[in-house]
């Protein structure tokens, strides 16, 4: 399993997660079962956004003499109200939900404690600015929540929270499907059965979200990365290909700023599935090929998604970290200091190309990658 640092709260959290939500129709022998699979294989963070009792009495229970391996996203704003789960950003109904997620979970803390599901700017407005901020700053001045964290699905409220200070890290909602869709509060259109055939290419509110995050430090976690399973099946993917656990995971792990997927486990061969990740080749990774040769809503001609494709490089450049600074220093007027000292860290830069043309050949977009290699050397000069 590999690591990676969660922006700027520090934690270092497994890149492949747990989104305990499956666990909700399982019993508490089958709950413990993947939590152990789960640890086993190097993971190390897990979500609780559900407020059913049950799951998070069995979560708790599975935990149990260990919390201090795992790291936690624990949602505030998740209620269990007359039999159902309820979202409210009502501190009097919030507080004592919190407090029940604690005492099933039996810890004293989170380390992230998530604003629950602010998808609407104007909510996030009311949050941000009301009661419900004070609490949260009350929890971490308290120790029962370490730092602050946002879930969204919408590339709107999440580039507020990006540039809103206190909010370190943010849970999002990520897959090559969901990053084609421009943004949006309802999220049955993520689900929709068909997508407008317009569409193709990361949506540029979400291309932009994931480098301002990036830029201000504020560590991704990954939810939705498989679409609720039908990027697996060619008959309901709205790209008419089928995509792997394997293909999704790395779509997922080469957005910028992204630190983690939580991926949704039923049993321990789901974990396998996901975890088969780290040891997986290239070509079992390789989901720009796919989703360039789809016959619906193919990736746009000339975008880099920073999906390594275009390597091996003769002079041992990254390729997409290259591109990927490149495109965050243009964000700017002017490079800021942190990436250029990045760029200048490299074993490699784009003053080593050679100009052979072979990652262009590889290329399943069809980047002019050498020509951005003399740009990105210009602009690092």
């Amino acid at each position: 399993m590999k690591y990676r640092t969660l922006g700027k709260t520090g934690l270092t959290v497994s890149e492949i997660g747990l989104g305990a939500e499956w666990l909700e129709r399982h019993n508490t022998e089958e709950v413990k079962e993947v939590i152990d699979t789960c640890e086993k294989e190097g993971i190390n963070i897990l979500d609780c956004w559900m407020s059913e009792p049950n799951v998070r009495s069995n979560i708790g229970l599975a935990l149990k003499g260990r919390r201090d391996k795992w790291i936690i996203q624990g949602h505030v704003g998740s209620i269990w109200e007359d039999g159902q789960y309820v979202r409210s950003k009502e501190v009097a109904k919030a507080k004592p939900a919190f407090e029940d997620l604690l005492t099933r979970l039996q810890t004293d803390y989170v380390d992230l404690g998530m604003i629950h599901f602010v998808d609407d700017a104007e909510e996030f407005e009311r949050v941000v600015n009301g009661e419900f901020m004070e609490y949260m700053r009350q929890l971490k001045k308290e120790g029962k929540i370490r730092h602050i964290g946002m879930s969204t699905h919408n590339p709107v409220t999440a580039k507020m929270a990006a540039c809103q200070g206190e909010i370190e890290m943010i849970l999002f909602s990520i897959n090559p499907a969901f990053d084609m869709l421009p943004p949006v509060s309802d999220l049955e259109v993520y689900f929709s059965a068909q997508y407008d055939e317009n569409l193709g290419g990361i949506a540029p509110e979400r291309e932009e979200l994931y480098k301002l995050c990036e830029q201000n430090n504020i560590g991704i976690t990954v939810m939705k990365g498989y679409a609720g399973g039908r990027l697996f099946n060619a008959q309901t993917s709205p790209f008419g290909v089928a995509l792997t656990p394997v293909q999704c995971i790395h779509y997922a792990l080469t957005r910028p700023a992204v630190s983690a997927i939580m991926a949704g486990f039923d049993n321990p061969q789901h974990v396998y599935a996901a975890t088969a990740y780290e040891t997986a080749s290239e070509e079992e990774k390789d989901y720009a090929s796919v989703l360039a040769s789809a016959p619906q809503h193919a990736f746009s001609t000339g975008q880099c998604t920073y999906c390594g494709h275009c390597t091996p490089c003769p002079s041992g450049i990254d390729i997409a970290m290259v591109n990927k600074l490149y495109d965050l220093a243009t964000m700017q007027e002017e490079v800021p200091g942190t990436i250029r000292a990045h760029y200048q860290q490299l074993g490699a830069n784009a003053a080593d190309c050679i100009g052979c043309g072979g990652c262009e050949g590889r290329c399943p977009f069809h980047v002019p990658i050498t020509k951005r290699m003399q740009k990105t050397k210009e602009l690092f000069l």
